[in-house]
Order: structure tokens, then sequence, then C-alpha cells
């Protein structure tokens, strides 16, 4: 259980928030979140990669000189892996890097890897009416008065896509905006800053907090 204070737009407290998620055991953390962001990272993979074998490569069909008499090696194809143009020895073919884990252990690493992320977790009040028009300077300097050092790596949580705080901040350079329900464990570790709304907060304990 995780008690969180909540900042308003001008970055005073407003109040607190708690955040009590069922996390794994802690010997066994390290391992479930690790296997997790293997996976996320492996299914994100094309594995379209492909490269030609000495059978695939286009020519070779006649045989470049006669097998005795020449003084040089002897040579069946001039498209053998030895030969420039040739083809390939054990390269790349397209392949499925995907990773299968089950969804209980797939939303517990998520619920530990975002638990554990509570000490860089700042908590807000919902700050949509304040952005009536799309302002990316309005919304850095509000970043700046919660605590957050400028080039920071940022996530920002919403509870649901809001149009104008979407517009203010997709030009905010190393800043990714994601909703409560779309969680996953790369952003959660990959980002320095979480920024979460009382809302998305509400809503993450709500869809996760089984």
């Amino acid at each position: 259980m995780v008690d969180c204070i909540v900042k308003n737009w001008q970055g005073e407290e407003a109040g607190n928030a708690l955040l009590d998620l069922r996390v794994a055991r802690e010997d066994a953390a390290a391992h479930i979140v690790h296997r997790a962001l293997v996976r996320q990272m492996n299914n994100a993979r094309q594995g379209t990669v492909s490269s030609k074998t000495r059978s695939e490569v286009r020519g070779g069909g006649r045989k470049p000189w006669r097998q005795k008499g020449t003084g040089r090696a002897r040579a069946g194809s001039n498209r053998s892996p030895l030969w420039r143009g040739g083809g390939v020895i054990f390269g790349p073919k397209p392949r499925d890097f995907s990773v299968k884990m089950n969804r209980k252990e797939r939303r517990l690493a998520l619920r530990t890897a975002f638990q554990s992320r509570a000490e860089d977790l700042i908590v807000v009040e919902e700050f949509g009416e304040q952005l009536p028009r799309p302002k990316t300077k309005d919304l850095v300097q509000a970043l700046t008065r919660w605590g957050i050092e400028p080039g920071s790596k940022i996530l920002l949580i919403l509870s649901e896509r809001e149009e104008m705080v979407y517009l203010s901040a997709r030009n905010i350079e190393r800043l990714r905006l994601i909703s409560a329900t779309n969680l996953n464990i790369y952003d959660i570790l990959a980002a320095d800053r979480i920024v979460a709304t009382t809302s998305a907060i509400a809503k993450i304990q709500e869809v996760y907090g089984d």
C-alpha cells in the first residue's frame, strides 16, 4: 500500500491518494517483471528479416571452370558462400519471436512494476480544464511546478484520452502519454518520472486491483 500526495495545477499539495495493488513476493518480483519485459520486447519484433542461401541467389547454374587441370581450387558454382555475391551461411530467416506468458502472471508483473515506481510517481488533480486550447508551454511549466526536471523521460497517465491534453503533450520531447487501461511494463520501467491523474489512479486500482 502506497500513500501518494496529490498536487494541483500550481504544484501545491491538495490531498492524498491511495495506491493498493496486489504485488508479487519480494523474492519473485524481479524475476516475473523481467519475464514480462522480455515478453513485450520480443513480441514487438517483426521477425521479417531474411537472407538468401546459395540455392536462392540468382545465377550460379554453370560450373565456373573444369574440375581439373586449371591449377585453381575446384568450384561448382559462383554463388557459393565463399564467393562474392554468393549465398549466406546460417543467415537470418523469417521467424516468430513471440513469447507466451499467462494472463495472471502478466497482470501481476504489471502491478508489481507500477507499485515499485511509487517513489517516482507524481499524482496530480485533473487538469484538462486548465488547457482550454492546445498549449505546450503551459503543460511544460506545470510539469516543472510538479517537480520534474527538464529533460526527464516522462510517462503521463490519464484515465481516458483528452484531446486538449494530447495536443499539448504531443510535442514535448521524451514525454509519452497513455491511458490507464493501456499500461505496459516497458513504459513503466523506462520512464524517469511517472505522472498520473487522480482519476487514472482510481482507474488503475479498478482495472488492475484484483
